[in-house]
């Protein structure tokens, strides 16, 4: 919600008067010092939308703004031309609206498009969100990055590496959504408040790393594009794509990374296919490429890539993983109840990569139970065993 600042008003004020916390309004406008605002500039103000509201005979501020439990200046403050004194019957005005519930409702078959339009209305609404695009996939879909937190220490999330594991991309899209509406009303998640994490804490998540490959799994062949007959004979002509893992040119990208990626090279195929091909060299794939440049660019003190299935957590790579490592996969554990599995015979993948360059913590989870793509009504119990891993990495 936009506002125009007055004489006299502070972003403090701002703060009371919308009952917001003033840590929000302030990375809601990174390009202004909230500190020395100038009269007639414009600022966002977290957790709002502008409802129109149609003037009733009798009506008045004082009426209005009780019937929606506001204090009058709220109102006052979005009518900048508007005269209190003389409301006219059928006039419009505009009402702050809190907002209390999700936005994000629509998660079945989770498609690009949906992802994009999720995107959208919760930047709008909750402007702290800072979006990035972190490069493009094969067919030019961008590739969105979300940071949330104002926090020092950094932690990576990312989803949908693999095409039919698409789920992966709601849950963190659910979170999200959780989080910033515990944010703006001054809630808690399981009995925690968000807000000192917010300061502690910031995330960056890449919800969707392989567009193309979800729209493909879900929309079927014509959402391959100039990709259309090359997938199908990949995929033997099926125009079932549900097993499809990997982008749209047929490489695994998350067999895509320089650690031992050779290991996998040696004993997979070596053409395009619906899962496991990792691909002529490392790093050939722009989605894969993306996910290394942006790690490179951060200092993340951890990451998770988010995968299904089989509720387990792999957090080890060649003896490279730190000691931390064991002690944050053991909260994972107790607050998921995923079974930890330190080494498995599986190498290239991004945790793989993180662990090898960085020497720091890197998760690989795989997140309910079933043959992928899992069924959409598993998902609220696939959230409530996350959940708890989610935020872990916001306190640990």
């Amino acid at each position: 919600m936009q506002i125009t600042i007055r004489p006299g008003d502070t972003a403090w004020y701002y703060s009371q008067l919308f009952q917001v916390p003033l840590i929000l309004i302030e990375t809601s406008n990174p390009d202004k010092n909230i500190l020395s605002l100038t009269i007639g500039q414009s600022l966002e103000i977290p957790g709002y939308m502008l409802n129109e509201y149609n003037v009733q005979t009798g009506d008045s501020y004082w009426s209005i703004a009780n019937r929606y439990q506001l204090p009058i200046d709220s109102i006052e403050i979005v009518n900048p031309n508007s005269n209190p004194q003389d409301l006219q019957p059928n006039q419009t005005i505009l009402v702050p609206v809190r907002i209390q519930d999700l936005l994000i409702n629509d998660i079945d078959q989770y498609t690009y498009e949906k992802f994009i339009q999720d995107l959208t209305m919760l930047q709008q609404v909750y402007p702290f969100i800072q979006l990035r695009n972190i490069g493009n996939s094969v067919l030019g879909k961008d590739i969105i990055e979300l940071q949330i937190g104002s926090g020092s220490k950094q932690v990576h999330m990312n989803g949908s590496s693999h095409a039919n594991e698409w789920i992966t991309t709601p849950v963190l899209m659910k979170f999200i959504n959780d989080y910033v509406l515990a944010l703006t009303n001054g809630q808690t998640i399981r009995g925690l408040p968000m807000l000192p994490f917010y300061q502690q804490t910031q995330l960056s998540i890449v919800p969707m790393v392989n567009p193309d490959g979800v729209d493909l799994v879900i929309l079927g062949a014509d959402a391959a594009e100039e990709f259309r007959d090359t997938v199908l004979k990949v995929n033997n002509q099926n125009p079932d794509f549900s097993d499809w893992k990997a982008n749209i040119r047929g490489v695994d990208l998350n067999n895509q990374y320089p650690a031992l990626w050779g290991v996998e090279a040696e004993r997979k195929l070596s053409s395009p296919q619906p899962r496991d091909f990792p691909g002529y060299a490392p790093l050939t794939e722009p989605e894969a490429i993306a996910i290394t440049e942006l790690t490179g660019e951060r200092d993340f003190s951890r990451v998770n890539t988010l995968h299904t299935q089989g509720e387990v957590i792999f957090w080890g790579f060649e003896g490279l993983e730190p000691p931390e490592s064991l002690t944050v996969v053991t909260e994972f554990e107790r607050v998921s109840g995923y079974i930890p599995i330190q080494y498995v015979d599986s190498y290239a993948g991004y945790k793989d990569w993180f662990i090898q360059e960085y020497r720091r913590p890197g998760f690989t989870l795989e997140l309910g139970q079933g043959t992928n793509p899992l069924p959409i009504s598993q998902f609220d119990e696939i959230y409530e065993q996350t959940l708890g891993i989610l935020i872990a990495n916001l306190y640990l």
